[in-house]
This record gives C-alpha cells, sequence and structure tokens, in this order.
C-alpha cells in the first residue's frame, strides 16, 4: 500500500524528469546521500549534445543578475513540508464554495499549490510591493546582509580588498526585491494554463526589473502590453513633478500572434488555440455601413498601408478604373504581399476613394474585425477604469465609513483586467499579494453580472496591523481579517442588491442568481507529519514511543484531508461532505474523487462499505482511498484492505499516511 510523501514536489526532480524525456542519455542515478537513489544531469553529457550551441565560461551575453539570483532561483524549487489546515469557523459556505482564502506567505502558498492548479489557473492579478522603503516585509532567506551583498560583488583591488562598499545599501535594496519577486513569478508561471495571463502593477521604483524578470521567467515574446494606468487625479504639490500614474505589467503564458507579426514569426507554437488572445472591447457598430449591400454585412474603409519600409511590400498598385499607378505613401508600406493582394481585390476587399479615381482602401467588415478589436495600451481615464481614491471609497462605503486599508485597487480596474483576460464561466483567477482582496470582490461583483461561475484563489500574508491604526482599535489585527470581511460584506451586499433586483421584475423576465460567494479558509502551517527519519544511533525508547503514531496529536482529520489533496494535486475547492459509515466519519470529497478515513482501527465491515460507494453521477467506484497507517493494527490487515478492494472496486488507487 503507497505511503503518500507529504511535502511539495521538488521541482529540480520534475525538470530533470522533463529533460529525460528529451535526452535520456543525459541523466544517471548516483547516491542522494542517504544510502538511496537519485536522479541527476550529466552536465558535461548535455554540454556535449547541444554544442557548439552553449556558452563558453568567458564568453560576453547579455544577461540580467544581482547579487542573490541563483539563490532565489533554487528557492522556487526547493520542497517545503509545510500543509495547509482549514479554518472553518472563519470560512463562509464551507461545504459548497469554490472559493479559497489562503492565509501565509505567498512563496510557500504557491509551492503548495503547484500539483493541484498546475496550468489550470486562467488569471492572475498581482499588487506586489513596491519597494518604496517601507513597504518590504517579505522576510525571505535569500536576502543578503549588506557585508554578504559586497562580497559577493566579488570587486577587489589590487591588494584584496572590496572596492565597492554599499553604504546606502541601493544596490542590495533592489537585490532584495527583484530575489523576493523571482520565485514567485517562477512558481506563479507554472500555475497559468496555455491561455492564461498574468497582470502585475507596479510603480516607477522597479518597473525595469520587474520586466527584465518577467522577460526571461515568460519569454519577451509574451509581454502584452506594459499600460500606464492613471492611479490618482489629484495633483502633488510637494514634488517636482506630480506622479498620477503607475503600470500594469501584461504577460501571457503563451501569447497568439496576429496579423504581420503572426506570418513572420518564427514562433509557431504561439499560434495554437490554446493561446492567450486579449477579449476586446466592444466595436462601435455605428462606424460600420453597407452602402454597396455587400452580403457580408456591415463593412467601414480602413487604410491599405502601414507604418514601416519594406521592400517586398513596397510595389505599385493600379487602380482598374483609371489605369493609375500608387505607391504606399512616404515612410509607410502596404499590408499585403502582391499575391494576397490579388486575393482581396477578387473578394472585392479593396475599394478606391474619390468616387473610384483616388487611392485604395481596404473594406473591414464588422463581423470579422468584433472577435479582433485591440485595447488601447494607456488608461487615463479615470471617469472609466477609477483611480485608488474610487478604491479607497469603495471600501469605505463597505466598512461604514472607516479606512481600514490603504491605496486599495478599484473594482472597475479589475472588472477590466478579469474581462480583458476572456475569463469563462468556470475560470480560476489567482491574485498571491491579495491585500484588501479587491480581487475576490470584482470576481464576485462580474459573476452576478453576467451569470458566470468564476472562482477565486486569494493569498495573503497576516500582516500585522499598527496598533495605532483605525484597522486595529477595530478589532481587526492583521490584513488577512481585513481581506476576509471584505469579502463576507461585499458578497452580502451582491446578494442583496440580487435579491431586491428580482422583487421588481417584469413579467417573463429571468430572475438573476446568487453568484457563490462563500470561501474557505486555509492557513499555511508546519506539516502534519511528525519527523520520523530518525538515524538508528538517534533512535531510543522515548523516540520510539512517540513514533507510535506518525501525525501530530494537534492535527484534526479535515487537516490531514487538506494535506492528502495537496499531495495528490485536487483542487481545494471542490465540494466536501462528511458521511457517518457505521459511527465511523468518512469524508467523501469531490463525488468520490477520494474518500478519506483518517480514524483508528477502523472496522473491516466500514473498509467493505467504502469500497462499495458508487459515484450518484458517474455510478463508478471511488477514484482514491486514503487512510492512516493506524487505521490498521498490522501488516495482515492491511494487506486484507487491499484485497477487498481488487473485490469490490478494482480501480480504486489505496493510499495511506
Amino acid at each position: 500500500m503507497e505511503k503518500l510523501k507529504m511535502e511539495t514536489p521538488d521541482m529540480a526532480q520534475v525538470n530533470i524528469e522533463k529533460i529525460a524525456e528529451l535526452f535520456p542519455e543525459v541523466v544517471k542515478e548516483a547516491s542522494d546521500g542517504q544510502g538511496g537513489l537519485k536522479r541527476k544531469i550529466d552536465l558535461d553529457a548535455l554540454r556535449q549534445l547541444l554544442a557548439p550551441s552553449v556558452f563558453d565560461e568567458d564568453e560576453e551575453r547579455y544577461d540580467f543578475t544581482w547579487v542573490g539570483k541563483k539563490k532565489a532561483a533554487a528557492e522556487a524549487g526547493t520542497p517545503i513540508r509545510k500543509t495547509l489546515r482549514p479554518c472553518v469557523e472563519e470560512s463562509k459556505d464551507w461545504e459548497n464554495t469554490g472559493n479559497l482564502y489562503i492565509e501565509g506567505d505567498n512563496l510557500d502558498a504557491l509551492k503548495l499549490l503547484q500539483e493541484s492548479y498546475l496550468g489550470k489557473v486562467k488569471m492572475i492579478y498581482i499588487d506586489p510591493p513596491y519597494n518604496t522603503g517601507h513597504d518590504f516585509i517579505y522576510k525571505d532567506d535569500f536576502k543578503m546582509s549588506a557585508k554578504e551583498y559586497n562580497e559577493g560583488l566579488g570587486v577587489r583591488n589590487e591588494e584584496g580588498d572590496i572596492m565597492f562598499r554599499n553604504t546606502d545599501t541601493n544596490g542590495r535594496f533592489h537585490s532584495d526585491w527583484c530575489s523576493m519577486m523571482y520565485p514567485r513569478l517562477k512558481l506563479a508561471r507554472n500555475l497559468l494554463s496555455d491561455d492564461g495571463v498574468i497582470f502585475i502593477s507596479i510603480d516607477d521604483n522597479e518597473v525595469d526589473n520587474l520586466k527584465k524578470i518577467c522577460n526571461e521567467i515568460f519569454g519577451e515574446i509574451n509581454l502584452v502590453a506594459e499600460v500606464p494606468w492613471q492611479s490618482r487625479s489629484s495633483i502633488q504639490n510637494d514634488t517636482d513633478f506630480s506622479v498620477n500614474h503607475e503600470y500594469i505589467c501584461i504577460y501571457a503564458k503563451k501569447r497568439r500572434l496576429r496579423n504581420r507579426r503572426l506570418k513572420e514569426s518564427n514562433y509557431s507554437e504561439w499560434h495554437e488555440k490554446d493561446s492567450f488572445v486579449c477579449k476586446p472591447l466592444p466595436l462601435d457598430k455605428s462606424k460600420f455601413d453597407n452602402p454597396d449591400n455587400d452580403s457580408r454585412g456591415l463593412w467601414k474603409a480602413d487604410p491599405l498601408d502601414a507604418p514601416n519600409i519594406r521592400p517586398n511590400l513596397t510595389y505599385p498598385i493600379i487602380n482598374p478604373n483609371t489605369g493609375e499607378e500608387h505607391l504606399p505613401p512616404r515612410g509607410r508600406c502596404w499590408r499585403f504581399l502582391p499575391e494576397k493582394l490579388s486575393d482581396a481585390l477578387a473578394d472585392n476587399r479593396i475599394i478606391w476613394t474619390n468616387n473610384g479615381r483616388g487611392r485604395p482602401q481596404l473594406k473591414v467588415f464588422y463581423e470579422e474585425k468584433k472577435e479582433f478589436g485591440s485595447v488601447d495600451n494607456s488608461w487615463f481615464s479615470a471617469e472609466k477604469i477609477g483611480t485608488s481614491t474610487n478604491g479607497t471609497k469603495e471600501l469605505m462605503k463597505l466598512f461604514d465609513g472607516h479606512i481600514y486599508f490603504e491605496t486599495p485597487k478599484p473594482i472597475s480596474l479589475l472588472l477590466k483586467l478579469i474581462t480583458l483576460a476572456n475569463t469563462r464561466n468556470n475560470s480560476i483567477i489567482l491574485d498571491f499579494f491579495s491585500g484588501s482582496a479587491t480581487t475576490a470582490h470584482a470576481v464576485m461583483q462580474l459573476n452576478a453580472e453576467d451569470g458566470g461561475n468564476r472562482k477565486f484563489i486569494m493569498v495573503q500574508l497576516p500582516e500585522e496591523c499598527d496598533e495605532k491604526s483605525e484597522a486595529y482599535k477595530a478589532g481587526y489585527k492583521n490584513v488577512c481579517e481585513i481581506g476576509k470581511e471584505r469579502i463576507r460584506r461585499a458578497g452580502e451586499k451582491i446578494k442583496a442588491e440580487i435579491e431586491e433586483s428580482n422583487r421588481q421584475l417584469k413579467i417573463d423576465e429571468e430572475p438573476k442568481a446568487v453568484p457563490d460567494i462563500g470561501f474557505r479558509v486555509l492557513k499555511i502551517d508546519s506539516t502534519n507529519m511528525k519527523d520520523v527519519y530518525y538515524g538508528a544511533a538517534e533512535t531510543n525508547q522515548v523516540t520510539l514511543d512517540d513514533l507510535v503514531s506518525n501525525i501530530k496529536e494537534d492535527r484534526t482529520d479535515l487537516d490531514l484531508l487538506f494535506g492528502v489533496l495537496t499531495d495528490l494535486g485536487l483542487p481545494l475547492g471542490e465540494k466536501h461532505e462528511v458521511m457517518d459509515i457505521d459511527g465511523v466519519r468518512v469524508h467523501n470529497y469531490d463525488d468520490l474523487s477520494l474518500v478519506a478515513c483518517f480514524e483508528e482501527n477502523v472496522p473491516e465491515s466500514v473498509i467493505r462499505k467504502i469500497a462499495s460507494l458508487r459515484s450518484e453521477l458517474t455510478g463508478m467506484e471511488p477514484m482514491r482511498a486514503v487512510f492512516r497507517d493506524s487505521s490498521f493494527p498490522d501488516d495482515p490487515s492491511r494487506i486484507n484492505v487491499e484485497e477487498i478492494f481488487k473485490l469490490k472496486a478494482p480501480a480504486t488507487e489505496v493510499k495511506v499516511i
């Protein structure tokens, strides 16, 4: 009976498995230092396979680096022995909701989510610390002291003394921020679906470093846009330049290229169906007409020329009505190659200005264009998109006029991003710097408006509120308490508005359904399992007695269930119910995707009933069954359990913790 490992995946080993699929000859077995074997990469063998396309050690190259980068990159792949502990009392509609609120360090959270949500997240939005000098609270172990930083620079004079003294810490200041962001973005990319997208809010302090990190992790080809957003409408009078905008950097997991770039790009993998395309805003239909009764419907005339000069797109076009030759305007070229232009002429897609006697133009049809509209890459319309002031007012309205959180993002901004992300009915939206939980509020609001069933995952460090703050005096000890209360209040407000609207419906109007306004609270903690890896010399009677149970005494069966879900890579927001089988608590998760029982000495009769369970939807037996090691008194009992499942539910995977 297989035993679950109960720790996050070792991403280095995951990557080795991927390399082994391509180059099995470079993967070798070596000692793991604990008497076992571990797969490792033979770099010399890999170098030989890739030569001469490998950099020499002293060869110059373009690179973005900082002191601490190697350690930060390694941190993304290092497994942890932590778990997500359910907190039902702080949750809302625990049994039925598909939304999650995770409390703890987001680096740990991203590692714990790797298997359950690998490639499943449609959209990520984050508003990380801007590194302004007072908002940096993530104390990762790869941060460096000033001494370590200076030594890491390796810049010394002829006597061996360090030449650069980081007296103002500016260099290390940026290095710490980069080291904080790098592993988190690396893990975040794993969670995105192939058609997924990440939006990152940032300001002038770190926008350059953020883009360099994202270009490395996501690929520069996948930069969708760097959008300046008007975050404030008032003017600062205590500075030379009044800062009134921030940036939103947008990167796709795989970006689908279009038009000229699509045709000429060598990145064929970005052209597939499962890649990100920004959802266009609705086209203004009033700008289209159909004066010639074209069967393809409404159209408008667009220029046939485009910016830049390219020889293969610079050629004469002859007006068939006048015989006159036309070249592109100065500094421009035609949109099409000659052969494609011939097709467009034959298809009646080229018209001529001045009643047929002027220059060529392109017919653009509404029905074809409406799926491929463009979005402005600068957002300075405060009344449409909102500012931080709007976000503050929205939060104050929920909290009876009190200010408990500084500069929250406005709901209108997040609604725009969620729409542009092309989220669908069951899309998962992640925010791992969730702050006041504007993202969760926006997800519920949009679901209420369009009947969607999007799910959110919020992650927030329980950063303590200042004891002098209004939030602390009101009873909110940390940011998580504010975020969770915001979701509760926003959900109830949305529910009340829908119910009021339904009471005023006219005859034949369909009532709106209240969306999922619940959420499950999960808190990051140390592993549920005791440290059972003792050497022979370290083992004595005390430790042997302690290891009778390998599970910590303060952990509940619900703690164990979510530890198992994380280990098995099952989603954490599916339907959950507790069944009573002959007085024994049995967990049914996601319609028998998992059946778990963590009682001591489970009777054989209960085992037989668990194996006989069948899904109400599919009629199938449980996919997985998990017990604790001490559910069975001895080895013969374990063997008997396996035999029962082979007989009654042969497809069920049976495991223990």
